[in-house]
């Protein structure tokens, strides 16, 4: 037997949800007392894994030959994927075609014809229904297979023309939807190594929209082929930013997915990430109503896997906190933060990473004028490690330094930080249009000691601001930070959350 890691039984348990653990336990419970079950408890107790405390909870006092601690673990382990497949062969669509075909193989071997045919009939209506066309292949062949076997002539007269059409069908069907296929992963390719960004990565993926079989829905050929087809354009319209056709093509998904419930049972994970997308377009186009409903459908949908569980988690909260940022609705996204950090508890600590919220921490801990647990979230965002795709939020994150310092009153750090954060950025070539603004706006306002004389300054600097001509990484800042609302709610002495509300009640 093959030895197995302690770390990779360790996470192999640690992953188990609480229903397969329940499972395992039950198949077992007869081995109750055996090292393997001792060893398993040891690990699912542990927090933190520790080898030389697993082997004490097995063996006691006792000496341990590492030879036989190893087969020990590798034993648990082959027992928990045999579990696992035991568990999953419950609700998968895939393990009920596979022993109804292995069934057939084995009724073939007896002369079972008919018994074979009941199997085969069973098995491709599951297939059709879930469009499994490589199983439908397979019965199609187990078909011809029979009537050759028990010389049924008349069979292969009668219906030989229909199974190769059937045949073709399928081959038709598996090979347009390797090409939607191969479409979506070169766009999920490119966007994540971020060559939409130059222009030869712009040209790539406008190549890419002109492929003929993205002209038209009529171009698929199956129920997947069609999911895939919308998922792509629902990508394509996001990076061209062409918000109305993002918000159409996401909602035709959605409704295109609900109109198979089967299928949708089947894998959550598409149905997760679509609802996320609808509700961010729901959220661009202003429907904050409709994304609240979206929000409430994420949330409700049952996890298959713990990935599922953490993309739900994910996926909720940064939506619903972009609702609350956009909409002014900083009380209530104080509330929903609370909840989320609850939540958080549930979710094991290696998986989850609080690094992707920190910006959302820091903007709804700020709308509520907590400047001190802002500036914690905002030190937190600025201690991340740098990286190229990192830069554009680090050089926000100094502005927004430079704002939370000044509502704090931090009359001589923020002087300090004014000098260092223009020298930054003037020898990173960062030092644009608006960056220049806003740091004269702070220098001249933080020198003045009177509320009613910083205020004229944010007037006449918000004056200033509305004749510039912004480039696009201005304007990009802006659209991650409403600076624009702060240095208003500044100059007229108003709470930045009602200048936010109101700018939204106007759109």
């Amino acid at each position: 037997m093959s030895k197995t890691p302690s770390k990779r039984l360790f996470a192999l348990i640690k992953s188990l949800s609480g229903p397969e653990k329940r499972y395992f336990k039950v198949v077992n419970r007869a081995d109750s007392g055996s090292k393997y079950w001792l060893l398993f408890h040891a690990i699912e107790a542990q927090e933190v894994f520790d080898d030389e405390l697993l082997q004490q909870e097995v063996y006691g006092k006792a000496p341990v030959q590492s030879r036989k601690y190893s087969e020990l673990k590798a034993y648990l382990y082959d027992l928990l994927l045999k579990s696992l497949q035991q568990y999953d062969e419950q609700t998968s669509i895939d393990y009920q075609l596979k022993h109804l075909l292995m069934g057939v193989r084995s009724l073939h071997r007896r002369w079972l014809f008919d018994d074979c045919k009941y199997l085969l009939k069973r098995a491709k209506k599951i297939a059709l229904k879930y469009e499994r066309f490589s199983v439908i292949l397979e019965v199609l062949d187990w078909e011809k297979q029979l009537a050759y076997a028990g010389g049924d002539v008349d069979f292969l007269n009668t219906n030989l023309t229909t199974l190769q059409q059937e045949e073709e069908s399928c081959l038709a069907k598996m090979a347009n939807i390797k090409i939607y296929q191969g479409l979506f992963y070169r766009l999920y390719l490119m966007v994540q190594k971020n060559t939409v960004r130059s222009q030869t990565g712009k040209q790539e993926v406008e190549t890419l929209a002109q492929h003929p079989l993205l002209a038209a829905e009529n171009q698929c050929l199956s129920f997947r082929a069609k999911i895939l087809f919308y998922r792509i354009h629902s990508i394509l319209h996001y990076q061209f930013r062409e918000t109305e056709a993002f918000y159409n093509s996401c909602k035709a998904l959605i409704e295109l997915m609900e109109s198979s419930p089967a299928i949708l049972k089947e894998d959550s994970t598409q149905y997760i990430a679509a609802l996320s997308n609808f509700a961010a377009s729901c959220g661009y186009r202003g429907a904050y109503e409709e994304m609240r409903s979206v929000l409430e459908k994420l949330r409700k949908v049952k996890p298959q896997t713990i990935d599922d569980q953490l993309k739900i988690h994910r996926q909720y909260y940064n939506n619903y906190f972009g609702l609350c940022i956009n909409t002014g609705s900083f009380e209530e996204g104080l509330k929903v933060l609370k909840r989320h950090l609850q939540d958080v508890k549930k979710i094991d600590n290696s998986l989850f990473e609080h690094r992707s919220f920190y910006f959302q921490y820091f903007y709804i801990y700020f709308g509520v004028e907590d400047y001190g647990q802002a500036l914690n979230y905002l030190n937190e965002w600025l201690n991340l490690p740098r990286s190229v795709d990192q830069q554009d939020l680090q050089h926000l994150a100094r502005l927004l330094n430079l704002v939370v310092h000044f509502e704090m009153g931090n009359t001589i750090l923020l002087t300090s930080l004014l000098r260092s954060t223009q020298r930054n950025l003037q020898k990173k070539g960062r030092y644009n249009t608006f960056e220049q603004l806003l740091i004269q706006c702070l220098k001249q306002a933080n020198q003045l000691p009177a509320y009613r004389e910083q205020q004229k300054v944010f007037k006449d600097y918000l004056e200033k601001l509305a004749v510039q001509t912004l480039t696009a990484r201005d304007r990009a800042t802006l659209r991650f930070f409403d600076f624009e609302s702060w240095l208003e709610a500044k100059a007229s002495r108003t709470l930045f959350s009602e200048v936010v509300k109101r700018k939204i009640s106007h759109t």
